[in-house]
């Protein structure tokens, strides 16, 4: 209830914006004492290609999901939301890049490659920032392992 709301808040604070084709909404983000604003300068992309990268980003996540042994957010659109960001990063970077932390180059961050999906934390420890590909302990864990292009795309829109 309560804490999977404030889990979700938290998820869409740290977003680099709304992932919202209509309307790019500022968020902020702490570090240290101050608070920054985040705003993404998206390029719109083809929707032809945005729903390929979308369908592309969904099935490495099952297949991620199931190799790593992680399971999807109990609240789909969790997940829903931080795939739709990473297909967005894959069409317009190249890579599918974190889109849940802030960048102050993303091209150089995408090259270097150690927050691209799956990151160098959830490789190695299975700390997923996002909170896209969970453990057992996680209290927001759910039991699947897969999501359908229907609930992605009911997720994005409940944004």
């Amino acid at each position: 209830g309560k804490a999977l709301l404030v889990a979700f808040q938290a998820v869409q604070v740290t977003m680099q914006c709304s992932i919202s084709r209509s309307a790019v909404r500022p968020a902020s983000v702490r570090a240290g004492r101050r608070t920054l604003p985040i705003v993404a300068n998206l390029k719109p992309a083809d929707p032809k290609t945005e729903s390929h990268a979308l369908e592309v980003m969904r099935k490495f996540s099952e297949q991620y999901a199931k190799r790593s042994g992680t399971y999807f957010c109990m609240d789909k659109s969790v997940t829903a939301v931080v795939i739709q960001g990473l297909a967005e990063h894959k069409d317009t970077l190249g890579a599918p890049l974190c889109p849940c932390r802030h960048y102050d180059d993303k091209e150089a961050e995408a090259a270097q490659g150690y927050w691209n999906c799956p990151c160098v934390p959830m490789r190695e420890r299975k700390e997923c920032h996002c909170m896209l590909f969970l453990t057992d302990d996680n209290p927001f864990v759910g039991k699947e392992q897969t999501i359908t292009m229907d609930e992605l795309k009911a997720g994005i829109s409940g944004m």
